[in-house]
């Protein structure tokens, strides 16, 4: 054996690596390599690899390219071909290889370490893909490497530091993982490095020193990492520089004075979510190529500089500093902005900004989306050609010292969806023409000194969610036309201003409101029994008002309720006992009326710092906190004992008729499983039968609100308090819905969340036939299920037309059921796996909260060692249901119930919520499926697979809405709905332990939505 040969076997040994072909002809090593690759391919969705056959020869096989002399593989290109499979190991015998380009497909597991063996490798483009562990460190053998791309996986550990010898790599992108641990300092020796893209990990420490040594250094990316410390003094000399992204890390520390002039070539500067300090330097006007600049939520000081150079300059963020001086000249540098015609962000917020506002904003570019000026000092008139800002979205000016009136032209912003000019000092009346703007969602004018009445065309803004025109001094009448704005779901404030009348009996048409104040006017007459209609109400305020008589029976119907203020006003009669029954009920205050009476001692009147009664000198009774005088007797004594000597005799009879009833079908052989109160144990109180028949007039059709495997769901209005709730009734000739009913009580028992569907009570017993009857009630959930939000209309949950979620509430949502999974697996005394995760068991409570329903097919992980098994070949015993397109791949070959399969259903769910398509959709078949659709587009044609109504309401009806973003820079909200997909296709990854963790999805999905609500994106609806 020659020293070459002996060489490469000690080698080889070295690493562990096998031999396989080594001794066989290089061509033919080439081809059983491929063929071997082709072999652990398991899905092909375009058939790509049928051509990979013995009609001809290697070379000629799609996406395989030789060498012209030597006929070897020196190039394996398989982008966006949707494969799916594992690497096989023996790609490390193409030694001839120069170019591996997998990115964009579903390859999994763990990526083979042999590919150390291919010395010749220029780039390794992994890119995309749902590879686990380690970044093999045998990479770092590959000495030719100039790319290495691994980034949108989901690998894990710490970044080799033997990635130091690799002495050509030039990029090295690994964002987007979940590696952590610090940045190894030996990267500084790779001289020709030019990009490091390592966003979106955990990575830890401090940037190493020796970074600036890295010449050619082009982009260093490290944002939504933990790092900390300093960005080295040595890297600010880099020149090369064009892009430093370092945003919500916890570096600290001050720029250098002349940062423009030792990095002229900076065209990306993201220190935002810091805690830098110092000035920002004056320097910083040379750069002429800065389109995105963001230094927000920092400790900065000083004066903005000009950026009169930087006319290709996109994004503009300063918020959340200490910037200025409140003087006159704070805010000069906005006049450098007036001939830029493509900025399209500019957000100023909570700084001391002072000065004049500049009249020449209104010539700002024509398509700037978003002026925030919130929280500083500036003073002046709002520019009254304004309305020349016609792609404005959000114009918030609010917290400030502007005077003056609102401009007519604000009816020109065609696309304006937020107004915010709240705590100014604005007067003059509410411009008529702002009914022009039907886009509005969002508006925002209190705390001025604005006068007249509301102009009625307000109500030709049918997409307004939220008006508060609180703190004014507006007068007149309240405009019908207001309460008839049905898109008013969110809040309505009316309060401190001078409106006299009645409260119209059109509020009743708000129904999905959630808070109304219309305190401290001049209103006067009775409370509309139309008020009860508003049943998504939770704070509903009307003190100090002229309003009088007794309060409207309707009330009681206000169940989702927290804050009630009906104070200082001429309210008579009673207190009424349904108050005592709003469960929800925090705040209660009903002082200086006329009240009288006994005060009821249930509910909100059981704590006396949550009830104020002072004023009303006739009331009695109560609770011994409330220091109120007692009640006269209105009834003899011996009443109340005959009425409890009456009760228990009642009581001792049907006791009989139960017991001789139970006792009559035993004789007759009859199956009877009434379960004990102790073995069902849900601390709540019991009903009957009966109780739910009359509940859900005798289990209607019309009540019906869901069905399910083992159950049916209707409405129901239960007990003496009207109580609405959803009765799940059993189905118990369906085999296994008894154990399922089991199961869901014991699930139940134990556990509060509040992104769970509460339980109320549990009915085990027989009908009027003898038949068994198992039931379980829930709190209703007013919004119904998430199911048919996305795909269906379904009126009996009062969804009169399909309605849709905003971008911000789908978010939201799966933040809830993500924290909801969370607190199942990982914060019960006993982890529980629901088993059943999808649509139709989310629910939606009155403000749009997620819960998650339904645990019949719930399972207990009393040996957590479950969790982390998840390639164990013991079937699971009883099996496990579920829903096909949500069902975890394993469990279809019988895998034990691990909290993984509850996270696969979890990411099918997030991709449902943002593509708008079910798994079972019928473009899906064997060779492709919702995870592999979406993954197949991700990053490049995201605009092919998100919801189109996404789409349109984050940039307006286009072709291309996404290759837009791109182009005009707006990169956050592109970069938001790439990460939320990525992390829908984490978790929906085929091998079990390759999908992400439930607590860091929770994370992740809170992290985008605070960077889509600081660009300010919304519906507009």
């Amino acid at each position: 054996m020659d020293t070459g040969t002996l060489c490469l076997l000690f080698t080889l040994l070295a690493f562990q690596l096998p031999l396989s072909f080594s001794f066989l002809p290089g061509n033919e090593t080439d081809r059983l390599s491929l063929l071997a690759i082709k072999d652990q391919i398991e899905h092909d969705p375009f058939g790509r690899l049928q051509s990979w056959n013995e009609s001809s020869h290697f070379c000629h096989w799609l996406g395989v390219t030789c060498g012209r002399k030597h006929r070897r593989v020196v190039q394996l290109n398989f982008t966006v071909w949707e494969l799916a499979g594992r690497l096989a190991p023996d790609i490390g015998n193409m030694s001839f290889l120069r170019v591996i380009n997998l990115q964009n497909n579903s390859f999994r597991d763990r990526i083979p370490p042999e590919l150390g063996l291919l010395f010749r490798l220029q780039m390794l483009r992994l890119r995309n893909n749902e590879f686990i562990g380690e970044i093999p460190v045998n990479i770092s053998r590959c000495y030719n490497l100039q790319k290495l791309d691994v980034g949108n996986n989901n690998l894990t550990g710490k970044l080799p530091a033997e990635f130091g010898i690799l002495s050509n790599l030039r990029v090295l992108t690994i964002h987007k993982n979940h590696l952590f641990g610090e940045i190894p300092s030996s990267l500084a020796n790779i001289s020709f490095l030019e990009r490091i893209s390592g966003d979106y990990n955990d990575f830890q420490g401090g940037i190493p020193e020796r970074f600036g040594q890295l010449r050619r250094l082009k982009v260093f990316a490290l944002g939504d990492n933990n790092l900390s410390g300093s960005i080295p003094s040595s890297m600010y000399n880099i020149s090369s520089l064009t892009v430093i992204d370092v945003l919500l890390n916890r570096l600290r520390g001050s720029l250098p004075h002349n940062l423009g002039e030792t990095l002229p070539n900076l065209e990306y500067l993201g220190l935002g979510g810091n805690q830098f300090t110092g000035l920002i330097p004056s320097s910083l006007s040379n750069v002429s190529n800065l389109y995105y600049f963001d230094i927000g939520v920092n400790k900065f000081a000083g004066r903005v500089p000009t950026f009169a150079r930087q006319q290709n300059l996109r994004w503009l963020q300063v918020s959340e500093n200490n910037l200025g001086n409140g003087e006159d000249d704070d805010l000069n540098f906005l006049y450098s902005l007036e001939n830029n015609t493509v900025l399209e962000f500019l957000i100023i917020t909570d700084n001391n900004f002072g000065g004049i506002m500049p009249q020449i904003v209104s010539n700002f570019s024509k398509k700037l989306g978003l002026m925030d000026f919130l929280g500083n000092q500036i003073r002046g008139i709002i520019p009254t050609e304004i309305g020349n800002l016609i792609s404005l979205e959000h114009l918030v000016l609010g917290e400030n010292h502007l005077t003056g009136s609102i401009p007519n032209s604000v009816g020109k912003l065609e696309n304006l969806y937020e107004l915010k000019l709240t705590g100014n000092e604005l007067s003059g009346s509410i411009p008529s023409t702002l009914g022009n703007v039907t886009s509005l969602s969002k508006v925002y004018l209190d705390r001025n000194k604005l006068q007249g009445s509301i102009p009625p065309s307000l109500g030709d803004c049918r997409y307004l969610g939220e008006l508060t025109l609180s703190e004014n001094k507006l007068s007149g009448l309240i405009p019908k036309v207001v309460f008839g704005i049905s898109s008013l779901t969110i809040y309505l404030g009316l309060s401190d201003n001078e409106f006299e009348g009645t409260l119209p009996s059109e509020v009743g048409q708000l129904e999905m409101l959630g808070g109304l104040d219309v305190s401290n006017n001049r209103l006067s007459g009775e409370i509309p029994a139309s008020l009860g209609n508003c049943k998504s109400l939770e704070s509903l305020y009307v003190q100090g008002n002229l309003f009088h008589g007794k309060l409207p029976d309707s009330l009681g119907s206000l169940r989702a309720v927290r804050y009630f203020n009906l104070s200082h006003n001429n309210f008579t009669g009673q207190v009424p006992e349904y108050l005592g029954h709003l469960r929800l009920l925090e705040r209660l205050d009903l002082s200086f009326n006329d009240l009288e009476g006994e005060v009821p001692v249930q509910g909100v009147f059981e704590n006396a710092t949550a009830v104020s009664l002072a004023g009303n000198q006739k009331l009695c009774g109560g609770i011994p906190q409330l220091n109120l005088s007692r009640c006269p007797s209105s009834k003899p004594k011996s009443s109340s004992k005959v009425k409890l000597a009456t009760a228990i005799a009642c009581g001792l009879l049907g006791l009989m008729f139960i017991v001789s009833f139970a006792i009559f079908w035993w004789l007759r052989k009859r199956k009877t499983l009434a379960i004990s109160r102790s073995s069902i144990n849900i601390p709540f109180q019991q009903v009957t039968y009966q109780d739910l028949l009359k509940a859900t007039a005798g289990f209607s059709e019309y009540n019906l609100i869901g069905t399910g495997s083992f159950a049916r769901v209707y409405k129901g209005i239960l007990g003496q308090y009207q109580t609405v709730v959803a009765v799940k009734v059993l189905n118990l000739l369906n085999k296994g819905a008894s154990k399922s009913f089991m199961v869901e009580c014991e699930a139940l028992k134990n556990i509060r969340h509040r992104n769970l569907v509460k339980v109320i009570t549990a009915c085990s017993s027989v009908d009027f036939q003898g038949n068994d009857f198992k039931a379980l009630v829930y709190e209703y959930m007013v919004n119904g299920s998430l199911e048919q939000w996305l795909h269906s209309i379904d009126k009996t949950v009062g969804m009169q037309e399909r309605r849709s979620l905003n971008l911000i509430q789908k978010l939201s949502i799966a933040i809830d059921v993500a924290s909801a999974l969370d607190y199942l697996h990982h914060h019960c005394e006993t982890p529980i796996v629901h088993c059943d995760l999808k649509p139709s068991n989310v629910m939606l409570d009155a403000d749009m909260t997620a819960r998650v329903g339904d645990f019949g097919l719930a399972r207990f992980l009393h040996d957590t060692s479950t969790q982390v098994a998840p390639n164990s070949n013991q079937s699971s015993t009883g099996g496990i249901r579920g829903t096909i397109g949500y069902i975890a791949p394993e469990y279809g070959m019988r895998s034990e119930v691990t909290t993984y399969g509850d996270v696969y259903s979890y990411g099918i769910m997030l991709l449902e919520l943002f593509t708008g398509k079910k798994p079972t959709n019928a473009m899906f078949n064997e060779e492709l499926n919702l995870h592999n659709f979406v993954k197949g587009a991700l990053p490049n044609r995201v605009e092919e697979i998100v919801d189109q109504e996404i789409l349109e309401e984050c940039q307006g009806p286009t072709v291309n809405a996404l290759e837009k973003w791109k182009n005009d820079g707006n990169y956050k909200i592109l970069e938001c709905l790439i990460a939320i997909l990525d992390i829908g296709v984490a978790c929906s990854a085929e091998i079990p332990e390759g999908r992400m963790n439930i607590s860091k999805v929770t994370v992740q999905l809170q992290k985008s939505r605070d960077i889509l609500l600081r660009t300010g994106v919304h519906r507009r609806h």
